[in-house]
């Protein structure tokens, strides 16, 4: 499966590991996104993320049931 491309916001230097769940469609809202993460199904950088609101920036890759989010700035 191809990478989803994230694109932070101009003025922006992270978006939190929940919404950016949301915003790529992985899940339905920030609330369902954060029980992703706390269930220990989400990885950044290779590593399981357990913090709901982690700063994601420009150059880290996120995994979610085999699909890979690469966050890159404007």
């Amino acid at each position: 499966m191809q990478p989803i491309r994230f694109e932070l916001d101009p003025g922006h230097d992270h978006v939190e590991l929940n919404q950016l769940l949301k915003l790529t469609g992985l899940c339905g809202s920030g609330g369902a996104g954060k029980a992703l993460v706390a269930s220990g199904a989400v990885r950044v950088d290779g590593q399981v993320e357990l913090r709901k609101t982690c700063k994601i920036r420009a150059g880290q890759t996120v995994q979610f049931e085999g699909v890979t989010i690469e966050v890159i700035a404007v």
